[in-house]
């Protein structure tokens, strides 16, 4: 049996020879664990009651750390770092597998040096920003790395955004040189960028698998047609490119720890479309506070489940960083599916899990009505939306694991908080304040005055991972910033005992599949249909704990009701496809205060109530 496998859920375990925790944690854990927290108290404790009522929230939090430090180490390096620590100390271990196809750290780190130099090629300098739309497969974490490398910017793009949406991020970061997956290669012209390379992502497959993809039959059409497609004249491969290109020069310059690393494209809290980049620091700190949280990890001992976009801020620091931190392996794949999921779990068990919760509620049914065993998944991560408690336990049950929440945001790097590894978890919050991090909650009238425990309040943070401004965007930066420098989330949130629950959201965002919708870009977008008179867009609770994009749309006189279909054809001209409706709901009139402003509530209310919800 696995010696990792199993473990009682609240006993801490030591850490076993040969399977060593993480560095940073042997030689700060004495200083940290000890030193910190002072003489010993307990809950039962009344002075330490008192405290716990009395004390500020990050203090409160505190008391329920597990074997956590309170600060982390920040970085000295660049990101390259922790691929080149990790190919350095653990050079035959498999650190991506794709398909059954795995590259080992050795493997990929040549990869990237390779990969650099073709940037240097493209006339990428440090400091110049590169455009990468791609899902997850071997070349994206190649491609970040690369630019890691050579200190260029990586700016993340979904790759299936439509091309305004694209148009308007290339703008506001002016890169020059874009990375893209051939099926996204349309809505990245070089009439408006200097370079295309074009990813082929069934390349990096197993060489049975193309052949497969390459049969005359229409299953195997179909399938090269999800993967594959046309690319414009006057791009280049980027496989081919990197393949035979020499490594870069390793006189070659790093980039240092507070340069710009990333850029990630976000709606904030306003529905305004803006790009924040995050600097090496910013992220590797975030690295370390996530690492020391689940501190359980062994270092080159474990297998993450990489299911969530690297595009994504959760996905780039848990999987294209973290990950390499702890010098795991990753199973990849493209696009979320159960049935793949669990196909790869089969022949590589998995033992950490980081994703949203519709992708833990669909594994275990799936493993239910397969048979399949997920007992090795020790820890799992939930993020981006709320956990349902229920989905929680069951969880735990099918795994005999832990399952705890993170909470976050892009200009975050992304964790700010989450639950404690340990027994002592409570599921259905947002967690505890993370090492390093300064939480306040604060009244929405009056951003000086923070609230009482239990009262609803804004959410405001300090800490190393929290970004220092958007790109270009000074009247939007000087908005999410206090005059004493404490970041707004745009969140409420509820603090009980240094727990801090969702009481609501400042903005009326949906949260759907993990990603934030904002309900007036899908109405701008189904409000231009032809036979629209007007729409209100809101979401309606699943039993996943996430929400389906609903419109509510008056038609027209004299106009028959539109289908969904038609609905979410016309809309995809302009929004992305995850914040399409998943439902229509025709109304007569759309209540609104007196000011004329839709009131959401009570459209949703009329929406629930036409759905029977």
């Amino acid at each position: 049996m696995d010696p990792r496998k199993r473990e009682p859920a609240c006993r801490v375990a030591p850490a076993r020879p040969g399977l060593g925790r993480d560095r940073n944690v042997r030689h700060l854990e004495r200083s940290s664990r000890v030193s910190q927290r002072g003489p010993a108290a307990t809950i039962g404790d009344a002075h330490f009651q008192e405290d716990l009522m009395t004390g500020t929230i990050v203090e409160q939090a505190r008391s329920f750390y597990d074997a956590v430090p309170y600060e982390v180490p920040e970085p000295d390096s660049s990101l390259f770092e922790l691929l080149d620590t990790a190919a350095r100390l653990y050079p035959s271990r498999i650190a991506l597998d794709y398909f059954g196809q795995t590259l080992s750290y050795a493997q990929v780190h040549d990869q990237v040096l390779r990969a650099a130099r073709v940037l240097l090629d493209a006339g990428v300098r440090p400091g110049d920003t590169v455009a990468i739309a791609l899902p997850n497969c071997p070349q994206a974490f190649v491609a970040f790395y690369a630019c890691m490398r050579i200190g260029a910017i990586a700016a993340q793009h979904n790759p299936l955004a439509p091309p305004a949406e694209v148009a308007g991020q290339l703008e506001r970061h002016g890169g020059r040189v874009a990375i893209v997956w051939e099926k996204c290669a349309e809505a990245y012209p070089l009439t408006t960028l200097d370079t295309v390379l074009t990813v082929d992502i069934s390349r990096a497959m197993p060489a049975s698998q193309r052949v497969l993809l390459n049969l005359p039959v229409a299953r195997a059409r179909q399938t090269r047609a999800q993967l594959r497609g046309a690319v414009p004249a006057g791009t280049v491969s980027w496989d081919r490119a990197t393949a035979s290109s020499a490594p870069i020069d390793s006189a070659f310059p790093l980039p240092s720890v507070d340069d710009l690393a990333v850029i990630l494209h976000t709606s904030g809290t306003n529905g305004v479309p803006k790009s924040a980049p995050l600097t090496h620091r910013n992220i590797g700190v975030n690295v370390n506070q996530c690492m020391f949280w689940v501190w359980k990890l062994h270092e080159g001992a474990e297998t993450f489940f990489s299911l969530l976009p690297y595009f994504h801020a959760f996905g780039l620091t848990f999987f294209l960083c973290a990950a390499v931190r702890k010098a795991a392996t990753q199973v990849l794949l493209p696009k979320f599916d159960a049935d793949m999921a669990l196909d790869a779990h089969r022949r590589r068990p998995i033992t950490f899990f980081v994703g949203v919760p519709p992708m833990f509620e669909r594994i275990l049914a799936r493993a239910t009505q397969t048979n399949t065993d997920i007992t090795s998944i020790r820890y799992s991560v939930a993020g981006a939306m709320p956990l349902s408690t229920a989905l929680a336990s069951t969880w735990e049950e099918a795994t005999g694991g832990m399952i705890v929440e993170g909470y976050g945001l892009s200009e975050t790097a992304p964790v700010l908080a989450g639950a404690p590894l340990s027994c002592r978890r409570r599921h259905g919050v947002l967690g505890l304040p993370f090492p390093s991090t300064q939480l306040r909650l604060v009244s929405l009238d009056d951003e000086t005055v923070d609230v009482e425990d239990g009262q609803p309040g804004e959410i405001l943070v300090k800490g190393p991972q929290v970004f220092s401004g958007y790109l270009n965007a000074p009247e939007e930066t000087a908005r999410v910033f206090t005059s004493d420098g404490w970041f707004k989330t745009g969140d409420i949130g509820v603090n009980r005992d240094g727990f801090i629950s969702m009481a609501d959201r400042k903005k009326e965002l949906i949260l759907s599949g993990g990603f934030n919708v904002y309900p007036s870009q899908v109405e701008d977008a189904i409000r231009s249909l032809p036979g629209v008179a007007d729409v209100a867009v809101v979401g309606v609770p699943v039993s996943d704990a996430t929400e389906e994009v609903t419109a509510a749309i008056i038609m027209e006189r004299g106009v028959a009701p539109l289908t969904l279909e038609e609905v979410r054809a016309w809309a995809e001209k302009s929004i992305a496809h995850y914040a399409l409706p998943r439902q229509l709901v025709f109304i007569a009139e759309l209540p609104r205060n007196q000011m004329g402003k839709i009131l959401r509530r009570k459209v949703a209310k009329l929406v629930r109530e036409a759905l029977g919800r």
